[in-house]
């Protein structure tokens, strides 16, 4: 007995003796890593003793201390977007100084500018940013909206869970009141503000971060952030040498092939990178079977040290079937699919039919221009075009005999039935049909900044936002369901049409959109404090073009120009305590111009109406920051005050005919406080964090409004709106998130992250309540918390690199509604709905090459 002890002792002595004699060889290495174009520093690099799994990253002032052993060495420093540092260390050196880093991509750092990138502690806006590793790991089959719904303030759903058909808010504030841009430019549909994500399936293969800046933001043309701007940053070609494949599965027979390719920084200068997937699906919802091919392609050509060129191109081509009726609680329980069932579609000849779909083509291509006049200025120009082709289906004729479901109540549209009345109809003429809702568009676009150093510490930015845009909307009929043709009489200029497959009815119109900008903002920048005053002019005018209702000799009968002056005026401060904490405000003031709808409010006549008005917002914010160590929070608490919100309401005239008209002077208040923040425990563990409280209210009642046709004459009774202090609806007002990031082995992770949503009030139209009596909250959706999981590996095979990716979203398989209409009694009962999905799973494969 006693040998074993005098054993054991001898070995933990000598054990012991070894630890210290390797710790008394170790020496500590420190070094600040910074970004060699911005001078910024690199938070979070990854720095390696190569060879080893000694490592540590930077922080948040890019500083890094690491135990090396004394004897010389090689260092490698890594970042996702720049060229690896390798550094030889000597046996002598403690401090290494500042080492920069490359951007990996060619003109990266020019497209920030034009993008109005915030910088942390610096730009005094609430922001967030995921990276694309992040996106990588998360997005598999999700919308591209949810991958933001861990940030403060948003509130992303699948809607009625068609491919691409989610939906995004921002602090109450829907997509239109949302700006959306890629690289910079303007997405956000020129006539209603709307962004379809269907159409940007690519962005997730196609972005390199997504920064989302809530409220006023960074952004210097006035754009309509009301809630917030999410700017996505494509990637840029990369310097080098490349490509890669991936491939998908998942639930319901969702499948993903991809590519990316680059070429690399030629000794000329050239430089190319694109990028292209398929994805295929039969949908979680019943009927939302999906096809879409995306598209990524950037080319840059570095002419010299005082100019570069880059061309953009991004798109994707898709169809899905859609599920546009919500249903009641109790309908859900009672189909024998539940949370599945959508009643929008059905068979014909055996083969699917979706009756509700969406099939579109948006390509936008930009060239961007990059001159270095002088070390202290510098021009940055984007030319952008953007060409979308589609529309919606829907129905056309009686298609009564449809609804005698096959399979009962609640099964699929009887559209054989229909097909078999138009073959009896001996006429040839077709009683119901399908008919799809166009709405195609051509966009050309200009947007060009001038940066100007005028002093060490004092920058002026000034520029031009130039826009045209024509959108053509109409009626197509797509199938006439075994008809021969329709006989139509919309068109005033041609009577008694014979319509057959692609002609055009019920309403012809273009609407036509010009936007003339420009913007100048100063910047100061010196020490602890960094401030900036911006101003920005623009004038929207519109147009409209009709082609049925007016007689005319066959090119349309155009309005004259309405145009609407607006202005942005915003100003903001961050003063930098020390290196730990910083302070900021912004405070701002806009005019908006109304929507193309609330000027021309009828798709059949040229009438516009005369008391359209410009929108007014106020906005003010204050936050706090903490950077220390591993640890990274923020806190801020906003007010923004929307002043003559522009409403449309439908009336019946006294002919019978549907008229539009424009209820002006509703104010809206929201207000709210947010917290988050990341704490890296060590290399292999990171926690996060996110509490969201908002208070989004409508301010007043508005009485007695007159409603006028398109002609200006009163219709019926005045109006009354009663929703004074009612809680604004279609987006949860609390919001939560926690997660993890833990790295288990060398290259395997695996995260949760957990989100909960409270205060969510059903979606109501303010203009019904028109009585004291319907003063009342809609319906208040139950809360709910949701779980996601994903896992990453990264290996190699045969000498390339892989990656595995693995994501359950809604874990726990959660029955909840994340969609809600209000009922008649603002209850339960009678409010309509879209289940959120249940458990879903997606798996890819990423090698690269």
């Amino acid at each position: 007995m006693k040998q074993i002890l005098l054993k054991s002792l001898l070995s933990m002595t000598f054990g012991l003796m070894i630890s210290l004699s390797a710790f008394a060889q170790e020496r500590t290495i420190s070094g600040t890593v910074i970004d060699g174009d911005s001078g910024e520093p690199l938070i979070g690099a990854n720095v390696l003793v190569a060879g080893t799994t000694n490592g540590t990253i930077t922080d948040f002032d890019g500083n890094f201390k690491l135990n090396a052993p004394s004897e010389a060495f090689t260092l490698k420093i890594s970042f996702i977007g720049f060229e690896d540092v390798v550094r030889e260390v000597g046996n002598s050196d403690t401090n290494l100084g500042e080492i920069t880093m490359v951007s990996a991509a060619v003109g990266l750092d020019e497209i920030m500018v034009i993008a109005s990138v915030a910088v942390d502690r610096k730009t005094p806006v609430a922001l967030s940013t995921v990276k694309a590793v992040q996106i990588e790991s998360k997005i598999g089959s999700q919308e591209f909206p949810e991958i933001l719904k861990s940030t403060p303030g948003v509130f992303a759903t699948k809607s009625g869970g068609g491919f691409g058909d989610g939906r995004i808010n921002i602090r109450g504030f829907n997509d239109e009141n949302v700006a959306v841009m890629i690289n910079g430019i303007p997405v956000n549909d020129m006539e209603n503000g709307n962004v379809y994500w269907s159409n940007w399936a690519g962005l997730a293969d196609a972005a390199t971060s997504v920064q989302v800046q809530r409220g006023l933001g960074a952004s210097k043309v006035a754009v309509p952030s009301i809630g917030g701007t999410i700017n996505i940053l494509s990637k840029a070609s990369d310097r080098k040498k490349g490509a890669s494949l991936y491939v998908g599965t998942g639930n319901d027979a969702y499948s993903k092939v991809g590519f990316s390719i680059s070429s690399g920084l030629t000794d000329n200068g050239w430089a190319f990178t694109a990028s292209g997937a398929k994805i295929q699906q039969d949908g979680y919802v019943d009927g939302t079977e999906a096809l879409g091919f995306s598209y990524f392609l950037n080319i840059a050509k570095q002419i010299n040290d005082a100019h570069e060129v880059t061309f953009t191109a991004v798109g994707a081509k898709q169809r899905h079937g859609q599920r546009q009726n919500q249903r009641s609680l109790a309908e859900f329980e009672e189909s024998d699919r539940g949370i599945k069932y959508n009643g929008d579609w059905g068979y014909k000849n055996g083969q699917v039919v979706n009756v509700e779909d969406n099939f579109y083509h948006k390509p936008q291509m930009s060239l961007n221009h990059y001159w270095t006049i002088s070390p202290k200025t510098d021009v940055s120009t984007a030319l952008y075009f953007s060409t979308g082709t589609g529309g919606g289906g829907g129905t056309g004729g009686d298609w009564g005999p449809a609804f005698d479901r096959v399979g009962g109540e609640y099964g699929t549209l009887n559209i054989d039935a229909l097909v078999d009345l138009n073959e009896a109809n001996q006429s040839g003429e077709a009683l119901a049909w399908q008919r799809a809702s166009r709405n195609d568009h051509i966009w050309y676009g200009a947007l060009s900044t001038l940066s100007h150093e005028l002093s060490d510490n004092l920058t002026l930015m000034a520029g031009l936002d130039l826009r045209s845009y024509t959108g053509s909307h109409f009626y197509e009929v797509t199938d006439l369901l075994g008809g021969d043709y329709i006989v139509n009489n919309d068109d005033d200029n041609n009577p008694n049409r014979i319509l057959r497959v692609g002609d055009k009815y019920n309403y012809n119109y273009d609407g036509k959109v010009g936007w003339t900008g420009a913007f100048a903002q100063v910047e100061y920048d010196m020490d602890k404090l960094s401030t900036f005053l911006s101003l920005s002019l623009s004038n929207t005018s519109y147009k409209q073009i009709e082609y049925f209702n007016n007689i005319h000799s066959g090119d349309g009968v155009e309005t004259d120009a309405i145009n609407f002056f607006g202005y942005q005026v915003k100003g903001g401060a961050t003063y930098r305590l020390d290196r730990n904490h910083n302070v900021y405000a912004n405070i701002g003031y806009f005019s908006k111009a109304p929507f193309y709808r609330n000027v021309f409010t009828s798709r059949t006549s040229n009438n516009s109406n005369p008391d359209a008005i410009n929108e007014e917002i106020f906005s003010a914010e204050i936050g706090y920051g903490l950077r220390k160590d591993r640890l990274t929070a923020n806190v801020n608490v906003y007010r923004t005050q929307w002043d003559n919100r522009a409403f449309t309401t439908a009336r019946t005239s006294p002919s019978g005919n549907q008229i539009f008209a424009n209820i002006s002077g509703i104010n809206a208040l929201h207000q709210g406080i947010e917290l988050d923040g990341i704490f890296k425990v060590n290399n292999n563990l990171s926690l996060t964090g996110m509490l969201s409280l908002g208070d989004w209210r409508w301010v007043n009642n508005v009485e007695n409004v007159t409603v006028e046709d398109e002609n200006n004459n009163p219709i019926g009774d005045p109006i009354n709106v009663f929703i004074e202090d009612l809680r604004v609806g279609n987006s949860a007002q609390t919001t939560a998130a926690l997660g993890f990031n833990y790295t288990l082995l060398e290259g395997f992770s695996v995260g949760f992250d957990y989100n909960y949503y409270d205060n969510l009030y059903a979606q109501y139209d303010p203009l019904g309540r028109t009585s004291i009596e319907q003063n009342v909250d809609a319906w208040q959706v139950p809360a709910y918390g949701l779980v996601d999981l994903n896992v990453t590996y990264k290996f190699e095979i045969s000498g390339f690199k892989a990656s595995l990716y693995g994501n359950v979203y809604n874990l726990a398989d959660t029955q909840y509604v994340a969609d809600a209409n209000d009922g008649a009694n603002n209850d339960a009962q009678t409010a309509r709905v879209y289940y959120g999905f249940g458990r879903t799973w997606n798996l890819g494969l990423k090698v690269q090459f």
